[in-house]
């Protein structure tokens, strides 16, 4: 592993120097983003931005945001408990996240637990729908979510301190803090929260016990301008929770569930004539530990050590013809009580052109090849093209092959593991409509997913159960988002429409999967006026199938519900460099019943408030 580490940091540390670099610092954007592939290389593509006002207005958990923000379907084992998306009707292992441009997603399950990212701390979370496996590697099939922390390089110095209180003895404390002088820039962001979560169970005596949480979370982004040419860069996140796992109505529970997890990158960024580069070093442990009574010391461990180089380039082939190659090298290390010591390596190379040979079309075609140590990985590709048909209206496709590798436990878990396991590998083409009319945008896509070799776990001659590429799944669908924007003097409104029919399900047995619903709908509603700003979210979940036999009924399906959020905000006091702002939430506002794993219900009405000191 050392020789292959060191010929690769020669390598790139000799295409970095062979770059003329001559153009000055000016060509560096007020605000940089680490994943610029997102950026310039996602055209083809649907792509949904929550900004930093959407983020500070939801302040609930990241599953929240993305609920009542998206038309991704979450699986929340009870409010605070492990979450797990479902995108286009993909499973939770079939989502990327991704983390100022490189995948987070763990490597003992394949996928990221929503209740354990804070989302305060950053600037943005984009969206972008479809196979990202060529970009992003593993994982991308549904789509991915792109967690950003950006740096402003011109002068300023911003704070923002948060308190809040709410039901459940829920509290929370944040602080936020941007800083930079020209030559150097820091964004730092810290966040402790800590409930009991012992809501009631409507239309129950009963209550959710054994379901409190706390957690700390610390942001810092780092820049420094080296030369004109020339930007170091410093990303890191670390994330410490403690909680209890609740149990479902008759099952009360006793375990609980610690995690720890930091993440820290390095980046060199260097900007030439032609020829942008990036050179990132980064480092990611993920560790958890397992109570099955939290009254004993008794518990099960995993632990993983990515180590990440990445080489990066941007070059101007000519004025229409733009290419970026990547090469990466990963090296997974585990361990944990239910394997022994495994460990993984990865090398890939990556190549995305770009051609634009007029101001109307726009065209993508990406190729990816992955070396690794466990298996053999197909090659993969993807194409997108975009057609600006008038200023107003944009048709766009894409198309591609990604795949999704076998996690840590599906490899090694004792007992059970299957070292024979081959790759998921995913087809899908998608078409996409955009109408966009002064400060208002419509959009509608369609997709298809096609997945070969999905691996489940079942059970085996032996009595344990084991993961086995057994299925064959369709994904199709339709997708329709409104939003709408409109400014009269001091008066801004603001609504935005979500809805999503999917439909995935097994080829052979050609029954909808467990936990995907064919509808799902969510409308936000905002209103300010001067310091006045009022919201109001409403989410729709259709029926989900808990059994393969696709049957509905208590014991059978999880009840489609409705539910709705309302908040108020205003600003006591504003002067040209400071600002107080104080907001009370309400959660669950008509008290409505529901629950979104069978037989673990989730909070009733709650309310939450808050205050906010902004200098």
């Amino acid at each position: 592993m050392k020789d292959v580490i060191l010929l690769l940091l020669l390598f790139f540390y000799s295409v970095a120097e062979a770059q003329i670099a001559t153009d000055s610092i000016q060509r560096l954007d007020e605000v940089v983003l680490s994943d610029v592939k997102l950026k310039r290389h996602s055209k083809g593509y649907k792509v949904s931005v929550l900004n930093d006002s959407v983020l500070q207005r939801n302040g609930g958990s990241f599953t929240d945001l993305l609920r009542f923000n998206s038309i991704i379907y979450f699986k929340e084992n009870g409010y605070g408990m492990v979450s797990s998306p479902s995108f286009r009707g993909t499973n939770a292992s079939q989502t990327a996240v991704i983390w100022n441009g490189i995948s987070i997603n763990s490597q003992l399950t394949g996928q990221t637990d929503f209740n354990t990212v804070n989302v305060t701390n950053f600037s943005s979370v984009v969206i972008r729908s479809g196979g990202g496996s060529v970009q992003y590697g593993s994982g991308a099939i549904g789509g991915s979510i792109h967690l950003n922390n950006s740096l402003k390089f011109n002068a300023h110095f911003e704070n923002t301190a948060t308190l809040s209180y709410g039901s459940y003895d829920s509290k929370k404390a944040s602080y936020l803090s941007s800083y930079a002088n020209g030559k150097f820039s820091i964004n730092l962001g810290l966040q402790y929260i800590d409930s009991e979560n012992d809501y009631k169970y409507l239309n129950s005596a009963k209550r959710n016990t054994n379901g409190a949480y706390n957690n700390a979370s610390v942001n810092v982004t780092l820049g420094y301008v080296l030369s004109d040419t020339d930007v170091l860069k410093l990303y890191h996140q670390s994330f410490i929770g403690d909680r209890e796992f609740s149990g479902t109505i008759n099952s009360p529970s006793l375990a609980k569930y610690k995690d720890q997890n930091f993440r820290t990158m390095i980046e060199w960024e260097r900007h030439g004539e032609k020829v942008d580069s990036k050179f990132k070093v980064a480092h990611l442990q993920e560790h958890f530990k397992y109570f099955g009574n939290k009254n004993t010391k008794n518990f099960t461990f995993g632990k993983v050590n990515t180590y990440l180089i990445n080489y990066t380039s941007d070059i101007d082939l000519n004025p229409f013809l733009k290419l970026k190659p990547i090469i990466a090298y990963n090296y997974y290390e585990g361990s944990g009580s239910s394997f022994a010591n495994p460990n993984r390596t990865e090398l890939s190379t990556t190549a995305l052109l770009q051609y634009k040979p007029n101001n109307s079309w726009q065209y993508g075609l990406n190729l990816r090849q992955d070396i690794t140590s466990s298996f053999k990985s197909p090659m993969l590709m993807a194409f997108d093209m975009v057609f600006e048909v008038s200023p107003h209206y944009t048709l766009k496709l894409n198309g591609s092959k990604n795949h999704r590798v076998p996690t840590f436990n599906d490899l090694y878990w004792q007992p059970g593991g299957n070292l024979n396991l081959s790759p998921e590998t995913s087809y899908q083409v998608d078409f996409g409509q955009e109408l966009r009319l002064n400060k208002s945008s419509l959009k509608l896509n369609t997709y298809y997913i096609k997945t070969n070799d999905l691996i489940q776990w079942v059970p085996g001659n032996s009595g344990f159960w084991s993961p086995e590429n057994v299925a064959k799944t369709q994904n199709y669908g339709a997708e329709v988002g409104l939003d709408i924007t409109k400014t009269t003097k001091d008066h801004n409104f603001s609504l935005q429409l979500n809805y999503a029919y999917t439909v995935s399900e097994d080829l052979e047995t050609k029954k909808q999967l467990i936990y995907v619903p064919y509808h799902k709908a969510n409308a936000n509603l905002a209103y300010n006026y001067k310091r006045l700003s009022v919201f109001f979210q409403h989410l729709f979940n259709g029926e989900v199938y808990t059994t393969k036999e696709n049957l509905s009924g208590r014991f059978y399906s999880v009840e489609a519900y409705h539910v709705n959020n309302f908040g108020i905000n205003y600003q006591l006091f504003k002067t040209h460099s400071q600002h107080i702002d104080m907001s009370l939430k309400v959660f669950n506002l008509f008290n409505t019943a529901y629950e979104n794993v069978a037989f673990r219900p989730m909070p009733d009405r709650n309310f939450n408030f808050q205050i906010q000191y902004n200098f």
